[in-house]
């Protein structure tokens, strides 16, 4: 048997009897003959409701401090379910993340890992524990506590998987692997068997909330062999993996993502180096741009059309705005009600009229397009926020529900 690395997410171990859900998952894995690492989220909304007891104290807190407050909540979950552990008679060590040797730059709130320390977890392998890692945090060289951001445990995940080169990274949450849509939404959303790294890669940055973009990336760096499968049903999971067996079908997924804003730059001159000027002024602030529009110049002007993050949209305004003489801008506008919608597939390259296929979808749906964007897998979408469940039912009809 190998090493395999387990992940729970918060609502896996949102309460005692998940809990104890978990810990009979892990000891059965680990009665088969396997090294057992496991990596937890915080329980439930633990996270939301730390972020709210902060604001009640200091609404601008420090990120250092808010690190150190988060960083508690699967400090939390990582004690309770080795208690749990303990109790079916297992060996287990619980391991905070710097405990686990996690150590990151120094970006509080969004840091990334630079490399594992992976003495301390093979230790007590070797002594046969089941070891429990506190998932989204790690330590910088100040030896300050620092968290990974949005998807933080999924990333602990991958890259203890691929620095203790783990022979499978399972990543259990609420759902029973990856679908074509949110079967939540969709009523006839498949569960694909297997989707390639990229196409992966794609709907997780897209919206698809099964795992987290980052984790993806750093899979497909080191060749983590990835699972997504359940932690409430016993059912087989969905593998993540450089190349599919199975033919690639047209699309593997159509994602929603809610969480963006639109911006417009209105009448910058028509000339070299002002777009330069626009998202370099962006980039400085650490603002990630998405699809992008540029009209055509006329009278000398053409205006610059931009998504960027819902939570970013007010620093991107303001810095905009005050900026906006410098690139000779008339005005700056935004729209905070729009969605972006997905369809990702890597047979779309070799398939002539996919494009047009979504467009008369969503024509047949009375849904107007704003903004397109493309690239060799993926056909994105900017449209009103009201219409994007229509919009991934009807494009999910088109192109699914036929094969």
């Amino acid at each position: 048997m190998g090493i395999i690395v387990q992940k729970f997410g918060g609502s896996s171990v949102a309460n005692a009897e998940r809990v104890l859900n978990v810990a009979r998952r892990v000891t059965d894995t680990y009665s088969q003959g396997n090294d057992v690492v496991v990596v937890v989220s915080a329980q439930g909304d633990t996270t939301d409701d730390l972020i709210v007891k902060a604001k009640e104290i200091n609404p601008r807190a420090s990120k250092r401090e808010m690190d150190v407050l988060l960083s508690t909540g699967e400090q939390i979950s990582i004690a309770l379910l080795a208690m749990a552990i303990e109790s079916l008679g297992f060996p287990v060590k619980s391991l905070t993340g710097w405990q686990a040797g996690m150590k990151t730059d120094s970006n509080h709130g969004s840091a990334r890992i630079k490399r594992i320390d992976t003495e301390r977890i093979e230790n007590e392998i070797s002594k046969r524990n089941i070891v429990v890692v506190a998932g989204f945090q790690g330590i910088n060289r100040y030896d300050d506590i620092t968290t990974l951001g949005r998807g933080g445990s999924d990333t602990s995940a991958v890259a203890l998987a691929a620095a203790l080169k783990a022979d499978l990274c399972q990543i259990y949450t609420d759902v029973d692997g990856v679908y074509t849509a949110d079967p939540r939404k969709v009523e006839n959303a498949r569960k694909l068997q297997e989707i390639t790294f990229d196409e992966m890669l794609e709907l997780a940055t897209l919206g698809a909330q099964v795992l987290h973009n980052r984790s993806v990336e750093m899979a497909k760096k080191y060749r983590v062999n990835l699972e997504v499968l359940s932690s409430l049903e016993r059912l087989p999971g969905t593998k993540v993996k450089e190349v599919t067996k199975v033919e690639k079908t047209l699309i593997k997924g159509v994602a929603k993502d809610s969480d963006i804003a639109r911006i417009s730059v209105l009448k910058v001159p028509d000339q070299p180096g002002v777009a330069y000027k626009i998202f370099s002024l962006l980039a400085s602030k650490r603002i990630n741009v998405d699809i992008i529009l540029q009209s055509i110049g006329r009278d000398g002007s053409k205006d610059i059309s931009f998504t960027v993050p819902l939570a970013d949209k007010d620093a991107a305004v303001d810095i905009l705005e005050s900026h906006k003489e410098t690139f000779g801008a008339s005005d700056v506008h935004w729209d905070d009600t729009v969605s972006k919608v997905s369809i990702v597939g890597a047979g779309m390259q070799s398939h002539p009229g996919v494009a047009s296929t979504m467009f008369e979808a969503l024509s047949e749906a009375g849904i107007n397009i704003q903004m397109i964007s493309t690239s060799e897998i993926k056909i994105s979408v900017l449209i009103d926020r009201q219409d994007a469940d229509r919009a991934v039912s009807a494009i999910h009809a088109a192109f699914l529900d036929r094969e």
